[in-house]
């Protein structure tokens, strides 16, 4: 017997986490999760699955991302009705951010129905509610790290600590004579409230996330890491503006108040004003408040109730901090995919004064990844926004693994007998940390698998492809024509306005008009 792993997404990007495994006819998936990032890439979560729901025996979730768990509701909507297996903390947060992406679907389902320029056309349909979100948190099982259970039968799974947020699991997975690693999404050495990531050795194959693989950071202790957040915002501060985070609802925004909360107890900032302008972290913090005493950083204190953090929860005081200066302003979403922080860009991206620091990955063609970039203009909600606001990062506040500790990880897995996967990477990540992987000769086979490949694993032997993947989605997993167009449509005017001659003006028009229409008659 063998077991058989399908790539349903995460491979050559870093959203949509799902991994099938099948053994002796029992199938189980490792996520579920949403894809996320340009229009082309979201569009596939309106695909079917490539599987029947209600032929799956069982979910074993890592952890409560998103872009790990986004695609449950659907699931659950569609015919799946097994248990969610996942560790205590997880259960807790899949409460709130399920139902979150719940109430986002329906909002943006009916914000787009209600654009003037989709008059006439057929409506869209939220891709699931807040109540199949809800059904589908219910399926939720709670398993402690380190303990087998099994989840089908002939298959034997075990949670490992993954160091990457609360709750974050690596899952160890046996059947068919196989030992097989899901590393998930790993953390890095220096990371609050966490252990190091850990995960046994031996394995047959491993397979392992390559966000950061072509990426090795600056090593920084946290005292360091506080004492370049407390620059940036005395920088901030002292020009009279607002520092204005995007960050992740679950875990970044937690990190970022455990340093504030430390840098102002201490005295080095002063008595920073620091709102967090996010319903879903503000839940979010409530389950780290439950944990604290088991979180290292904390000294068993409950850190989030220092006095000059204020959580933020209607609509309407989030729009009154749009008239404030001297503020600290966190909120999510943490690419600018959507949420308020779009608001908080709109009033402070234009301002000289204010301050963009982005502390987490930004994935291709993300609103987060065009301004880190260095766009003089953007566009949010409709809107041509100038980008005159200073823009920061501060990437030692990562929740993923850099390259060598990628490495350094996968190394701790061995020896691999088989194969090697990189997955949850874009392309030039896991192609680069697949390089090294095989120059340190970590196994005999190192794999960069596609969406749709499907694969055979057996003890001690390279793994076997049975199905190739889809090159259709090569061209969208980074930028997309909608970011070229929202690029074109943003800078289109200043870029017509430097022509002098009114009439070569209008020619220019023209030609663009004319090249348009030759597409439409091909």
């Amino acid at each position: 017997m063998a077991m058989t792993i399908s790539f349903h997404g995460a491979a050559r990007t870093v959203t949509g986490s799902c991994l099938e495994v099948e053994v002796g006819g029992k199938r189980i998936l490792l996520d579920c999760g949403l894809f996320q990032g340009t229009r082309s890439i979201e569009a596939l979560n309106q695909e079917p699955f490539a599987f029947d729901p209600a032929g799956i025996d069982a979910v074993v979730l890592s952890h409560a991302h998103i872009d790990h768990c986004g695609l449950l509701p659907k699931l659950a909507a569609q015919g799946y009705a097994g248990p969610i297996w996942c560790t205590p903390e997880t259960v807790d947060l899949l409460e709130y951010m399920l139902a979150d992406a719940g109430r986002i679907q329906e909002y943006e389902a009916e914000r787009r129905n209600r654009r003037r320029d989709r008059a006439g056309e057929e409506p869209f349909e939220p891709l699931y509610t807040e109540a199949d979100a809800m059904t589908a948190w219910r399926l939720a099982r709670p398993v402690m790290l380190d303990e087998w259970f099994e989840p089908a039968e002939g298959i034997r799974t075990r949670l490992w600590n993954a160091g990457h947020i609360l709750g974050a699991a690596s899952i160890e997975v046996e059947g068919g004579g196989v030992r097989m690693m899901f590393s998930a999404d790993i953390g890095p050495d220096n990371k609050a409230f966490l252990p190091q990531p850990q995960g046994g050795a031996g394995f047959d194959h491993v397979i392992c996330e390559a966000t950061y693989g072509d990426r090795a950071r600056s090593r920084v202790t946290m005292e360091e890491r506080r004492e370049l957040l407390a620059a940036v915002i005395d920088e901030t501060l002292g020009r009279g503006g607002n520092l204005v985070i995007p960050a992740f609802a679950l875990e970044r925004t937690q990190e970022l108040l455990l340093d504030i909360a430390t840098l102002s107890g201490n005295g080095r900032i002063g008595p920073a004003m620091v709102f967090v302008d996010s319903p879903l972290a503000n839940r979010a913090t409530g389950v780290f408040r439950k944990y604290v005493r088991g979180l290292q950083d904390t000294a068993g204190r409950d850190v989030f109730a220092h006095p000059s953090i204020h959580y933020v929860h209607d609509a309407s005081e989030s729009m009154r901090l749009n008239s404030l200066s001297g503020a600290i302003i966190i909120a999510a979403s943490g690419m600018c995919e959507a949420g308020r922080i779009r608001h908080h860009l709109l009033h402070n991206l234009p301002r000289r004064e204010s301050t963009i620091l982005f502390v987490g990955f930004q994935a291709g063609g993300s609103l987060g990844r065009v301004i880190q970039e260095g766009a003089r203009r953007v566009r949010i909600s409709g809107q041509e926004v100038a980008v005159r606001a200073q823009i920061r990062s501060i990437d030692s506040y990562s929740a993923h693994a850099d390259q060598g500790e990628l490495l350094d990880w996968m190394r701790d897995r061995g020896p691999v007998s088989g194969s090697l996967f990189l997955d949850h990477g874009e392309e030039q990540a896991a192609l680069e940390l697949g390089r090294l992987a095989k120059a340190a000769q970590l196994a005999p086979s190192v794999i960069v698998p596609e969406i749709g490949e499907r694969y055979e694993l057996q003890a001690g032997t390279p793994a076997k492809r049975l199905a190739t993947g889809r090159p259709d989605l090569r061209r969208v997993m980074a930028r997309d024509w909608q970011n070229d167009y929202a690029d074109l449509a943003t800078n289109l005017k200043q870029k017509l306005g430097r022509i002098n001659d009114p009439d070569a003006r209008r020619e220019a028009i023209a030609a663009m008009q004319r090249v348009l229409d030759s597409y439409g008659k091909a």
